[in-house]
């Protein structure tokens, strides 16, 4: 039998997610992607926005759409605070393909010098993460 962990990813509004069944966890830190494991050494690391995957002790993964936050090891527990984040199942795809749209035809759009390029260009990560999180890309 697999060792175990515990994970809790926390959002301003609620525990999105809080499992003590995992048996890997692994997240987008600003180094790249980042493996967890039982007994993992403490650790502390800056996470981006992208998706979080998590494998459980029966066999199902869960896929978590993230934007920026922190991720802290200690015990055998991991614990995400994060701006904002959505289950794989609860994601509406068709909202996320038009967010995506929207952020791409801004950050074309050369001529308009009253869109934030760099506020398009998170929208675009955030649509990209939710999309990849539904499994639709």
């Amino acid at each position: 039998m697999a060792r175990t962990f515990s994970v809790e990813i926390v959002t301003p509004e609620r525990v999105l997610f809080s499992s003590d069944q995992v048996v890997s966890l692994v997240v987008p830190a600003w180094e790249g992607s980042l493996g967890v494991m039982a007994l993992h050494a403490p650790l502390v690391a800056a996470l981006r926005t992208g998706v979080i995957k998590v494998k459980l002790a029966d066999g199902n993964e869960v896929r978590i759409a993230t934007t920026e936050g922190f991720m802290e090891v200690a015990d055998n527990k991991a614990v995400i605070l994060c701006d904002t984040a959505e289950l794989d199942k609860e994601i509406d795809v068709e909202s996320a393909k038009r967010d995506l749209q929207q952020a791409l035809e801004r950050l074309r759009n050369f001529q308009d010098q009253t869109i934030d390029r760099e506020e398009e260009r998170k929208a675009k990560e955030r649509a990209m993460a939710w999309l990849k999180a539904a499994g639709a890309v």
